[in-house]
């Protein structure tokens, strides 16, 4: 029963519940991974309710905290479980330029949540930040972000010097102004319209159905 209420509290946003049910699953010897699993069912369901219209912006923020509370209660346990590999890694930055990073925090923990590792090198990242971080990691997939038209053109550099390293690694943007035919331009391999696009994309650029 733990299992459903733990879902369904996530789903529902009750941060008092969700942490409550992680902290005596804890005690009763319930496993770290086991509870984050649930925890990833929860944010599944903010995710349909989400792409339904039932949520919005200002409830998919809340989810990120709620998960992010949660998660960091874990903390210590999960490190004891650090032979679980991740399902792919993603690099995720906002472009030079731009500071906004409330859009690329969210896809962050829902990516994280979804078994992910993530390389966040934060915002008004320079062209030499991604490359280094491409290098360092060799990640499946690199995010970009900018909520700013002026940023364009930066993101449309940074694009052709990532795959100038050779990386086989997805490139995908994302960000309020940015749309099919910014990504067709910057010559992005995919654009995300939201975080459960990421989600999807990143994990077909993984090999994950």
């Amino acid at each position: 029963m733990a299992n459903i209420d733990l879902v369904k509290a996530v789903i529902e946003l009750e941060e008092d519940l969700v942490i409550s049910s992680v902290n005596e699953q804890l005690a009763a010897g319930v496993s770290a991974v086991e509870i984050l699993g649930q925890l990833q069912e929860g944010m599944e369901g903010v995710g349909k309710l989400y792409e339904a219209g039932d949520y919005y912006l200002s409830e998919l923020i809340m989810s990120a905290e709620v998960f992010s509370n949660a998660a960091a209660l874990l903390g210590s346990a999960l490190a004891d479980n650090g032979d679980k590999k991740a399902v792919g890694t993603v690099i995720l930055g906002t472009v030079k330029d731009d500071i906004h990073d409330i859009g690329k925090n969210i896809v962050s923990t829902i990516l994280s949540c979804n078994g992910f590792k993530v390389v966040d090198i934060g915002v008004d990242a320079p062209i030499e930040t991604f490359i280094e971080a491409v290098k360092t990691h060799n990640p499946d997939v690199v995010g970009m972000f900018c909520l700013l038209t002026t940023a364009f053109d930066v993101m449309k550099e940074t694009v052709a010097a990532v795959k100038a390293t050779g990386t086989k690694a997805t490139i995908l943007v994302g960000g309020g102004p940015v749309d099919e035919s910014v990504a067709t331009w910057c010559a992005a391999d995919g654009y995300c319209k939201n975080a459960y696009d990421a989600v999807e994309m990143s994990k077909k650029a993984s090999g994950i159905n």
